[in-house]
């Protein structure tokens, strides 16, 4: 029973993935593009490529994705790769799709930009809730503060990296495309990523999990195997359940799932998750 209702989680994780994927792709190929802005991140170098090559646009986000979802595979896990590969490849052929598809959204390019941008930020939520990612800037993100944190043993936020990914992407489409496609897009940017810090309580920060719990001891060792964190524990003490140990150890977004994995395999435990803005040493 239990193996059937994990089953049926996992499919539903699976459509809203892709129909947050197919909503991403209308977005960017019927409303940004046309009104002269483009999606950011690994997806608007992508359309840099495509503008400047004039090569199709579902090939140059196929070879732009490809090494990040590779990438991601390798050193953020199976599980991982399997979901980004599911939203890249339901985005790339979103894209192709909608390319074929006459559409004109009939109204101001800024009231058009915003609109899409809100699509756009809509699928992209759809993604990260549900544990998929599409793009590679964010996998690269990851990939770097995963490093950073193994290596030294302290949590970094992914904000810093992807705002700087970000600006070069403008930067470039500043220079290479002109200055209103760089002003529409850096719109987009920000309503885009204001809905998905709505919805996924900043993704992008650091995450608290606290865990209640009377046997700690199996729950330290999966997440130092599986997850190569540490936990502080503390006594505590329940009103009803009495003696108690509550764990606290912080993650990212993306380490979430593997997180409740752990959690879920524990019985008897209580758990919330926070967003931590700063953590200080």
């Amino acid at each position: 029973m239990e193996k059937n209702v994990k089953r049926l989680e996992e499919i539903i994780s699976c459509a809203l993935i892709s129909l947050g994927a197919l909503m991403a792709s209308f977005s960017v190929v019927c409303i940004l593009i046309p009104n002269d802005a483009i999606d950011y991140g690994t997806a608007g170098i992508a359309i840099i490529l495509s503008m400047l090559t004039k090569w199709n646009l579902s090939l140059c986000v196929a070879m732009v994705f490809l090494p990040f979802i590779i990438a991601g595979t390798v050193i953020l896990g199976k599980k991982f790769g399997l979901k980004a590969a599911l939203g890249s490849g339901v985005y790339t052929v979103g894209i192709a799709i909608f390319e074929r598809i006459p559409f004109e959204l009939n109204t101001e390019h800024f009231l058009a930009v915003v609109f899409g941008g809100a699509i756009l930020g809509a699928g992209l939520s759809l993604i990260l809730k549900n544990g998929g990612c599409i793009d590679g800037s964010e996998i690269f993100a990851n990939i770097v503060v995963k490093k950073i944190t193994d290596k030294t043993g302290k949590n970094f936020s992914m904000s810093y990296l992807l705002i700087g990914f970000n600006a070069c992407v403008y930067a470039a489409v500043f220079v290479l495309i002109n200055r209103n496609a760089a002003l529409m897009s850096l719109l987009v940017y920000v309503v885009a990523t204001s809905i998905i810090n709505h919805f996924t309580d900043h993704f992008e920060a650091i995450k608290q999990v606290t865990i209640i719990t009377k046997d700690p001891d199996q729950l330290v060792k999966d997440i130092k195997a599986q997850l190569n964190k540490t936990c502080t524990i503390m006594n505590s003490y329940g009103a009803i359940a009495g003696e108690n140990k509550t764990l606290i150890c912080y993650v990212n977004y993306f380490e979430l799932p593997k997180m409740k994995e752990i959690i879920a395999k524990n019985k008897g435990t209580f758990s919330t998750v926070s967003t931590i803005d700063e953590i200080i040493k």
